[in-house]
């Protein structure tokens, strides 16, 4: 499955004048994705929209504007969530009577993927998949199925998830975020938090190489708190790619929080002759972080290099032909990502 285009919104500067030398600092423990303006969309529209659609639909209209794609697949985690809320606390406000719909037809997970859809009237195949730390990953597995099926189809994939005041208080309250931690301090914090964020990656894939920025040659899901299960799957895993120390960078999930560092290290440790690439200093935690690594794969696959705030160690490779993704969401939720360049 090959990625011919790809656009980011994140806390940084990825979309237009993409700059990552350029890093935004986190405020009280979070990272805010700085929006582009909505081209094509009417302003009354806008309003009624939340963050998490708006997000969705400045990375994603770029690509389905210029592309008819045969199909819109999105992962998520949270989208929709805060105007669920908004409407639940309406009809309590109302006492059930008068409520206006713009909350509630916004408020289910697939309203980015239909309002995408319904912008650029694509009535063709189109599905959210809402698995917490798994829904991009998903996402890319659906796409790759259904290329299976038609080699000559196209399709937009999708993460998205914004920071909506429901979920960072649970998870807040869980124990998962801390408003104390600074990114530009986050893999020296050592505490069992990290900070919070959010962001919307698009892709436009294929399973044609004309052309393509990227290859997403293989990617596996497991769910395990079990430490010698995931080191045994990702040992197969790599057993399984074709990884040159002299083209391969390793893109870590690692985002500062003690309790799963060891999940990150384990894995370092079975490519110790990679160099090792981390990124939650630029875009905090949140469920679907790992479309932005993928973005971020493609980048550097693209561009054949990263800035130095990027990386962990001191091995560079001679250049980026191969990238390998690893991310965990909770200790639980783990996924492996192998990205090539195309030939």
């Amino acid at each position: 499955m090959y990625i011919h285009q790809h656009i980011c919104i994140s806390p940084q500067h990825t979309s237009g004048n993409i700059d990552l030398d350029a890093v935004e600092a986190s405020k009280e423990g979070k990272l805010v994705a700085l929006e582009p303006k909505l081209e094509g969309v009417p302003p009354g529209m806008i309003r009624r929209m939340s963050k998490a659609v708006r997000m969705g639909l400045g990375a994603g209209l770029p690509v389905v504007t210029n592309n008819e794609v045969d199909g819109i697949i999105i992962g998520t985690a949270n989208g929709g969530m805060e105007d669920c809320i908004k409407f639940l606390n309406q009809i309590i406000d109302y006492d059930e009577g008068l409520l206006t719909p713009g909350n509630f037809v916004q408020s289910t997970p697939n309203a980015i993927a239909g309002q995408l859809s319904l912008i650029t009237k694509n009535k063709n195949y189109n599905a959210t998949h809402v698995h917490l730390g798994l829904a991009f990953e998903n996402a890319l597995i659906d796409a790759k199925m259904l290329l299976e099926e038609n080699a000559e189809a196209k399709y937009l994939i999708g993460g998205v998830d914004e920071i909506s005041t429901y979920n960072y208080n649970i998870d807040y309250l869980a124990g998962w975020y801390n408003k104390t931690i600074e990114s530009k301090k986050l893999y020296e914090a050592a505490l069992p938090a990290t900070i919070a964020g959010e962001g919307a990656a698009m892709f436009l894939v294929s399973k044609r190489p004309e052309n393509a920025i990227a290859k997403i040659a293989a990617i596996e899901t497991v769910h395990t708190t079990d430490l010698g299960v995931v080191q045994k799957r990702f040992e197969k895993f790599l057993s399984q790619q074709k990884v040159d120390p002299s083209d391969t960078i390793f893109i870590s999930g690692e985002n500062g929080d003690s309790r799963l560092n060891h999940f990150y290290n384990a894995c370092e440790e079975l490519v110790d002759d990679l160099p090792t690439v981390r990124y939650k200093h630029l875009t905090g935690e949140y469920p679907t972080v790992s479309s932005f690594a993928v973005w971020l794969a493609g980048y550097a696959v693209e561009h054949q290099s990263l800035p130095s705030h990027f990386y962990k160690n001191d091995i560079r490779s001679r250049q980026v032909e191969k990238v390998l993704l690893y991310n965990n969401y909770h200790g639980s939720q783990h996924s492996f990502i192998f990205i090539t360049k195309p030939k």
